[in-house]
C-alpha cells in the first residue's frame, strides 16, 4: 500500500497516496512547525516518485536540497514515531525564480496568461478589463503575437492611434481608460513583470520530472522577493493551476498523484480576489484532482482559505493556534469544526496546547472518508531544517537537470516588431539585408536630394519660379519670331537632356 508516514499519536498516521490528490491544508501560528511539516510531506512524496512544486516565500525551504545534520534528538524522535530507516539525505531539487536570479527563469507569454488574469494583475476595473479584451481580440484578428510587455504596450499604442476605427468595430474605447491601462502596464513592468513575460515559456513537463533513481523532483520557486508584489505572486499561481487544469489529461483517481502543489502564504492568493475569479479557482480545485494533481495550502489560519475551497481539502495538518484575540478565537473555532470529532479530544482546547512539532491530523482513509482527528508528533524530515547557503544553492543550480533551457531569453518577431515595421515600412527580420538596405537607402536618398535641388533650380516650386520659367517669360517678351522660339526650345532641350523637335 502506497502511504506516507505523517506522524504518530496513539498509533501511526499515514497519508494514502491514492487520496493525496484530494488536496490538503497545513495551518498553524508562526513558529509552531508548519514549515517543517511541509518539508516532511514534500520529501515523502519525492521518495515515492511524485514530483512536487513549492513556493518558498521566506527562503527557509531551500534546505530540502541539503542533507540534514545527524543529531541524537532527531534519532530519538524518529524512533519514537517508528521510522525504521531514518537517515539524513538531500532531495533532488530544481530551483526556479521569476526574476532568474535565484533559479531558472520562469516565464509565460501575455497570450498564455490571457486577459482575465492579466486584468487582475493590473488591477483593472470592469470597463478597463473590457478594453483589454478588445486589445487581445484585435491582436488575434491581425495575426499579432502577444509574448511580452513590449507587445502589449505596442498594441495599446495602436489602439490609441486608431481609437475611433477600433471603437466602431469592437466597442467604445475611452482615452482615459486606455491611458489607465498603459499606466498599470508600466507599474507591472516596474514590479518585475518584464522578467516574467517572454520566451522560452515554461513547459509543464519540466515540472513533472523524476531523477534516475525514480525520485520525484522537488521544484522550488524562490518567492521571497516575489511576495513583495502580491498581485504578481497570486496571479502567477492562478495561471499555473489553470495551465495544469487545461493541459493535463484526465486520469481519474491514480494510485499516486502526478504532481503535488504546495502554496505557502495561501491568504495572498485570495485577498482581493473578485468573485468571478474566485469561482474559477473553486472550479479548478474541484476538477484538477481528476488530472492527478493535489494542491496543499499553507497558511496561519484555516479561514484564510475561502469556505468553498476549504471544504475540498481532505487531508489536514493543524498546528497550534494561540487564542489571544477575537480573530484568533474565531480561527480556533473554525479549525475545530472542520475536523471529524474524536471522543478522546476536545479540539478547541487541545489546539492551543500543542507544542512545536505537534499537530492535529486527519487524513482521508478508505473510500475517501476522513479519519477522526488525532494529536500526533510529526515525522522529522531528513533534509536540513533551515535555509541552504548561497554557495550551496549555486551548486544545486549548476547540477540542474533542466540545464540552460530557460536561462537565456528569446525575443522573436511578434506584435512589437511587426507594428514597428508597419510604421517604418522597413522589414527588420534579416540584419544583413537591413544593413544593406540602409546603405542603399542612404545613397538613393543622397541622389534624390541632388536631383530635387536641380529640379527646383530649373522648374521652381510653389514659392519661387525656376530658371526655365524665367527664361521662357523673357524669351516670350523679346523673341517673337519662329526662329527665336526654336532657339529657346534648343536651349531648354540641351539643359534637360532632351532632343528638340520642331
Amino acid at each position: 500500500m502506497n502511504t506516507l508516514l505523517i506522524g504518530k499519536g496513539d498509533q501511526q498516521v499515514h497519508l494514502n497516496l491514492k487520496y493525496a490528490n484530494r488536496h490538503g491544508l497545513i495551518a498553524g501560528a508562526t513558529g509552531t512547525g508548519k514549515t517543517v511539516s511541509l518539508m516532511s510531506l514534500a520529501e515523502g512524496f519525492s521518495r515515492q516518485g511524485v514530483p512536487v512544486f513549492i513556493t518558498d516565500v521566506k527562503g527557509d525551504i531551500s534546505g530540502l536540497a541539503i542533507a540534514g545534520t545527524p543529531s541524537e534528538k532527531l534519532l530519538q524522535r524518529a524512533a519514537q514515531i517508528g521510522i525504521e530507516d531514518y537517515h539524513n539525505e538531500a532531495n533532488p531539487v530544481v530551483l526556479w525564480d521569476l526574476a532568474g536570479v535565484q533559479g531558472h527563469p520562469l516565464r509565460t507569454t501575455i497570450s498564455e496568461m490571457g486577459p482575465t488574469l492579466l486584468s487582475r494583475i493590473l488591477e483593472l476595473n470592469d470597463t478597463q478589463s473590457g478594453i483589454l479584451d478588445i486589445v487581445f481580440q484585435l491582436a488575434d484578428d491581425q495575426g499579432l503575437l502577444l509574448l511580452d510587455l513590449d507587445d502589449l504596450r505596442a498594441m495599446l499604442a495602436l489602439v490609441a492611434e486608431e481609437r475611433k476605427e477600433v471603437s466602431a468595430k469592437y466597442g467604445l474605447i475611452s482615452a482615459q481608460s486606455l491611458a489607465a491601462i498603459q499606466r498599470s502596464v508600466l507599474g507591472l513592468e516596474r514590479d518585475g513583470g518584464k522578467d516574467f513575460f517572454g520566451e522560452p515559456a515554461l513547459q509543464l513537463e519540466d515540472l513533472m520530472r523524476t531523477n534516475l533513481q525514480g525520485r520525484g523532483i522537488i521544484n522550488l520557486l524562490a518567492a521571497n522577493k516575489l511576495i513583495l508584489t502580491p498581485r504578481l505572486y497570486s496571479s502567477f499561481l492562478l495561471w499555473l493551476l489553470s495551465e495544469l487544469f487545461e493541459n493535463l489529461p484526465e486520469v481519474g483517481d491514480p494510485e499516486k498523484p502526478k504532481l503535488v502543489f504546495f502554496i505557502d502564504e495561501a491568504h495572498l492568493l485570495f485577498e482581493g480576489c473578485p468573485p468571478s475569479l474566485l469561482k474559477r479557482v473553486e472550479q479548478i480545485m474541484r476538477l484538477i484532482r481528476s488530472k492527478g494533481v493535489g494542491v496543499y495550502f499553507c497558511s496561519q489560519f484555516p479561514d484564510d482559505v475561502p469556505g468553498e475551497i476549504l471544504g475540498q481539502l481532505g487531508n489536514r495538518i493543524q498546528h497550534a493556534l494561540r487564542a489571544y484575540t477575537p480573530r484568533d478565537q474565531k480561527a480556533v473555532k473554525t479549525a475545530a469544526e472542520t475536523f471529524v470529532p474524536n471522543p478522546k479530544l476536545v479540539v478547541s482546547e487541545v489546539i492551543s496546547q500543542l507544542g512545536v512539532g505537534e499537530a492535529l491530523v486527519s487524513m482521508l482513509a478508505d473510500k475517501g472518508v476522513p479519519t477522526m482527528v488525532e494529536r500526533a508528533l510529526i515525522a522529522p524530515p531528513r533534509c536540513r531544517m533551515g535555509p541552504a547557503t548561497s554557495e550551496e544553492l549555486h551548486q544545486v543550480r549548476a547540477q540542474s537537470p533542466i540545464g540552460g533551457k530557460y536561462d537565456h531569453s528569446i525575443n522573436r518577431e511578434s506584435a512589437y516588431e511587426l507594428l514597428n515595421q508597419r510604421r517604418t515600412g522597413v522589414a527588420t527580420s534579416n540584419p544583413t539585408s537591413t544593413a544593406s538596405n540602409t546603405a542603399n537607402d542612404g545613397q538613393t536618398g543622397q541622389k534624390a536630394e541632388e536631383q530635387g535641388w536641380f529640379s527646383e533650380l530649373i522648374f521652381g516650386n510653389k514659392r519661387r519660379q525656376g530658371l526655365a520659367e524665367t527664361l521662357s517669360k523673357q524669351a516670350a517678351r523679346t523673341v517673337g519670331s519662329q526662329l527665336g522660339k526654336q532657339i529657346l526650345r534648343g536651349i531648354l532641350g540641351g539643359m534637360l537632356g532632351k532632343s528638340s523637335r520642331r
